[in-house]
């Protein structure tokens, strides 16, 4: 990882979105992939659509991570996506539109992991596309 930040941040939260969201099968198992109420994970609701994503989004980072321009990009592409999420679940929480189960707890983890991932996505690494990293 060197002194790469964006690397770093990419890797840790892609290992632990990607545990997560398989840990999430574990307490999901006898749900359908059409329900939309969660099963409680610690204080999250996730339920299949919702470990989907999150294994989706923890091997982006992952693989982002062998590279300060790769895991720039993604850490501001999911940065902006969770900041979004966790926006709209604001609004969604304990609606039919709800459709990955998100919950307060959900929303205040989402809100977090948009401010670091932009934060470290916009600010740090400036000079990836030179190849010199930045911490």
């Amino acid at each position: 990882m060197g002194s790469s930040a964006n690397r770093l941040l990419a890797a840790v939260f892609g290992a632990v979105y990607l545990l997560v969201g398989l840990a999430g099968f574990v307490v999901t198992s006898g749900v359908g992939f059409a329900a939309t109420e969660g099963e409680k994970l610690l204080f999250f609701e996730v339920n299949p659509l919702h470990n989907i994503i999150h294994v989706a989004i923890g091997a982006a980072l992952l693989l982002a991570s062998r590279s300060v321009a790769a895991a720039k990009g993604v850490n501001v592409t999911v940065g902006a996506v969770y900041l979004l999420v966790g926006v709209l679940g604001l609004f969604l929480v304990g609606t039919g539109a709800n459709i990955i189960a998100l919950n307060g707890a959900d929303n205040v983890l989402h809100l977090a992991s948009a401010l670091l991932l932009l934060g470290v996505g916009l600010s740090a690494d400036r000079r990836a596309e030179t190849g010199v990293a930045t911490a």
